[in-house]
């Protein structure tokens, strides 16, 4: 279990970068998932930002339940 939320954490912290990355510079199209749901048009940037606030606090509850 510790592993599969150490990844989804990871996976998250990934696309949160791309999408900034994305949102700023233009490059790695195609790499991230927050541009492909168009529901999120315009709000790019703070899904991007949202996902990776939820990949620290998802860091930080493994943390405190003592699974490292």
């Amino acid at each position: 279990m510790k592993q599969l939320l150490e990844f989804l954490g990871v996976a998250l912290l990934f696309q949160g970068a791309v999408g900034l990355t994305h949102s700023f510079t233009g490059a790695l199209r195609g790499w991230g998932l927050i541009q492909r749901f168009g529901f999120l048009d315009g709000y790019e940037t703070y899904a991007s930002v949202a996902l990776i606030v939820l990949a620290c606090a998802l860091f930080a509850a493994l943390r405190s339940l003592g699974a490292d």
